[in-house]
C-alpha cells in the first residue's frame, strides 16, 4: 500500500508506522476489547462530551476517487478515533499513519482498512483535536464510515465550511487565507493554492503610508484579473452557422458536449462546460451560429449569442476557411468584419484548403495589421490545435495574470466593493486634514474599517457569513 499523508498535515506527517503486526484483521480478543471499549467509552461517556460540538464530515470532495479523507474535529475525536480504530489503550503517535482495520462501533464489524491520523489540539488544521480517516474511496464504503460516526456520541455531521471557520476562529487562518480556501474549493485550479496562502490583497505598508490612494486606486483598476483566476475566464465561442464552432468546443473539453452536424443551425442555445486550462478556470461557451433567421427558437438563440459575446471576457471567433476569398487583403477585410472586442480569430476546416494556398493563407494573414491573433486549425484532423492551445493559454494567462509573479489582487466583487470605500474614505482624510481634525480622522476610521473587513481585522459575523456560505460540507 502506498504511503499517504493527510494534504493538511504533509510536512509533519513525513513519518509513516507500518503496526503490521496489531494492524491485521482484528482478532477475537480485540473484538471483546473493542466492545468492552465501546461500553465503557462510547455509550458511557460523560455528559459533558455527549454534549460537545464536534464535528465529522467527508473532506476529500465527492465522486469516484481511489483513497477517501473522512476528518473529524473536536473534543470527541479521540472517543472516535477509539471506537472506530480499535485504539483500547493509549492514542497513536501525533501526526503519524497508522494502518488500521476501520470498523462500526455498534456492531464491531470490519467497514475498511485503510489510515487513521490523531492530530491533538492545538496542532491541526482547526485547532482543536482532529482526527483523519483514510479510507477507500467506494460509495458504499464512505457512507458505511460516515454513518459509523454518526453512532458515535458527541459526533454530528459539519455544516458548510464549518472545518475552515473554526480554524479561523482558532486563528489558525487569517480571512484572505479563509477565502483562500473557498477559493481553491470553487476554482479547481493550481494556481489557487497561490490564493488560499492569503495573497488576495497585497499592500506594501510603505507605499500606503506614503501614497495610500494612488496604491489602493491602482489594486482597483486590475482589470479584474484576480477575480477571473477565482471564478473562471469567461471564453466564448462565436461565429457563423456550420463554422465547426461545436466541433472546436468537443475538441477543447474532449468530449461530445454539443451535438455536431452538418446541419446549419443545429446550436440552439448556449452549451457550456469548464476547462483547467493549463492552471487556469475557463467557463468555454459554445453559441448558435451568427445569422439571420425566420425560426423563432434559432432567432432567440442568435440573441442569446450575441448577449454572451458581449459579456465575454475572450471570444473564440470561428471561420469556415473555405468561406474566406482567396486574395490576402480581402479575406483580412473579410475577417475584420468578424472581430469582436478581445478575440482570437479561428480559421477552421484547413484541411478543406490545398496545402500552398493553406500555408500562404497563414503566414500572409499574421503579417496583416490591425488582425489579432489568427490560429489556421482543422477539428477534423487536429492540424494546428496544439499551437491554437499555446495561444488560447497566453491570452487566457493575460486575462488572469500570472499570481507566480505577482499576487493576484482583487478575487471577489466583495473585496472590490470595500476598497472602493477605503480609497473614497482616504480622500475625505486628504481633503480634510488641514481643515477639520475631526472629519480627517473619520476618514481614517472609515478607511481602516474597510480594510479590516478583507483581512478580518474587524469582528463583524456576517463577514464570516459570506465567506463560508459558499463552502463545501468536509471544508
Amino acid at each position: 500500500m502506498k504511503r499517504l499523508v493527510s494534504h493538511n498535515h504533509a510536512a509533519a506527517a513525513a513519518r509513516v508506522w507500518w503496526d503490521m503486526e496489531s494492524c491485521c484483521a482484528h482478532s477475537q480478543d480485540e473484538v471483546c476489547s473493542v466492545s468492552r471499549l465501546l461500553s465503557s467509552t462510547c455509550d458511557g461517556a460523560p455528559a459533558a462530551l455527549a454534549d460537545a460540538d464536534t464535528i465529522f464530515a467527508l473532506s476529500s470532495g465527492h465522486g469516484r476517487c481511489g483513497v477517501a479523507v473522512v476528518r473529524v474535529s473536536g473534543p470527541a475525536s479521540a472517543t472516535a478515533l477509539r471506537c472506530m480504530a480499535g485504539f483500547t489503550q493509549r492514542l497513536p503517535p501525533p501526526r503519524t499513519a497508522l494502518l488500521r482495520s476501520i470498523t462500526d462501533p455498534r456492531s464491531t464489524e470490519v467497514l475498511d482498512r485503510g489510515l487513521v491520523l490523531w492530530f491533538p489540539a492545538p496542532r491541526s488544521f482547526s485547532g482543536e483535536d482532529s482526527v483523519e480517516f483514510h479510507i477507500h474511496g467506494g460509495p458504499a464504503v464512505i457512507t458505511a464510515v460516515l454513518q459509523a460516526l454518526g453512532s458515535v456520541p458527541g459526533l454530528r455531521p459539519a455544516d458548510a465550511g464549518e472545518f475552515t471557520r473554526r480554524a479561523f476562529q482558532a486563528g489558525k487562518l487569517g480571512l484572505t487565507e479563509a477565502s483562500g480556501e473557498e477559493s481553491s474549493v470553487l476554482t479547481h485550479s493550481e494556481l489557487a493554492w497561490h490564493l488560499k496562502r492569503g495573497e488576495f490583497l497585497e499592500f506594501s505598508q510603505k507605499k500606503l503610508r506614503k501614497e495610500p490612494v494612488r496604491t489602493i486606486e491602482r489594486h482597483l483598476k486590475d482589470e479584474r484579473r484576480g477575480e477571473r483566476l477565482r471564478s473562471g475566464v469567461q471564453v466564448v465561442i462565436a461565429g457563423a452557422a456550420n463554422a465547426g464552432k461545436s466541433s472546436l468546443l468537443n475538441k477543447l473539453c474532449q468530449r461530445p458536449a454539443a451535438i455536431v452536424s452538418p446541419i446549419a443551425g443545429t446550436t440552439r442555445d448556449v452549451v457550456e462546460t469548464a476547462l483547467d486550462l493549463g492552471g487556469f478556470p475557463v467557463l468555454l461557451s459554445d453559441t448558435a451560429g451568427l445569422r439571420d433567421s425566420s425560426d423563432l427558437v434559432e432567432r432567440e438563440g442568435v440573441r442569446r449569442a450575441r448577449e454572451r459575446v458581449e459579456q465575454a471576457d475572450l471570444t473564440l471567433v470561428v471561420v469556415d476557411s473555405a468561406h474566406l476569398p482567396s486574395e490576402v487583403d480581402r479575406a483580412a477585410a473579410f475577417l475584420r468584419e468578424q472581430l469582436r472586442n478581445r478575440c482570437l480569430l479561428v480559421l477552421n476546416k484547413a484541411d478543406l484548403l490545398p496545402e500552398k494556398q493553406r500555408q500562404k493563407l497563414g503566414t500572409e494573414l499574421r503579417g496583416v495589421s490591425g488582425l489579432p491573433a489568427v490560429c489556421l486549425i482543422s477539428c477534423q484532423t487536429n492540424e494546428g490545435l496544439k499551437d491554437f492551445l499555446t495561444v488560447l493559454h497566453s491570452s487566457v494567462k493575460t486575462l488572469c495574470g500570472d499570481p507566480l509573479f505577482g499576487a493576484p489582487t482583487l478575487t471577489q466583487a466583495r473585496h472590490r466593493a470595500h476598497l472602493q470605500r477605503c480609497a473614497a474614505a482616504l480622500a475625505q482624510y486628504q481633503r480634510y486634514r488641514d481643515t477639520d481634525l475631526a472629519l480627517a480622522a473619520e476618514g481614517v476610521r472609515l478607511a481602516v474599517t474597510s480594510l479590516g473587513r478583507i483581512t478580518g481585522r474587524v469582528g463583524a459575523e456576517e463577514i464570516l457569513d459570506i465567506i463560508f456560505k459558499d463552502f463545501c460540507i468536509g471544508k
